[in-house]
């Protein structure tokens, strides 16, 4: 714990820094939500294929980006919101919008109590 997804389109892959826009969230997560730092582990998930309304999406125009945080149970209301609203300013520092409108958006969700992890 954290799980940490980010899933975005594949065409702001060149604008979008990565590395550190993970230890930037790293970061945020545990000050804002009290995780420890070696437990924050965060995947990337480049989509090939993203749509906008109406817009053909070979113009690759717009590019979305989507970041969900599952945490233990526990964090109020608050603190969920403040940590989204990090993310999403965490985004607009980590992306240039060169050339496409930026779409973003960020969860938290409490993991099921059946969450269990291995490392080995």
């Amino acid at each position: 714990m954290p799980q940490i997804t980010v899933d975005h389109s594949g065409a702001m892959s060149p604008s979008f820094d990565r590395g550190a826009f993970a230890r930037a969230l790293h970061t945020l997560v545990v000050e804002i939500a009290a995780a420890k730092p070696e437990a924050c582990k965060t995947l990337f998930r480049e989509a090939d294929f993203t749509a906008f309304g109406y817009e053909d999406p070979a113009e690759q125009r717009h590019a979305i980006v989507h970041v969900t945080l599952g945490l233990l149970a526990g964090r109020t209301d608050e603190t969920k919101a403040k940590l989204t609203e990090a993310v999403l300013e965490l985004l607009r520092e980590h992306v240039a919008g060169d050339g496409f409108v930026l779409h973003a958006s960020a969860e938290v969700r409490d993991l099921d109590p059946s969450y269990r992890k291995y490392e080995g």
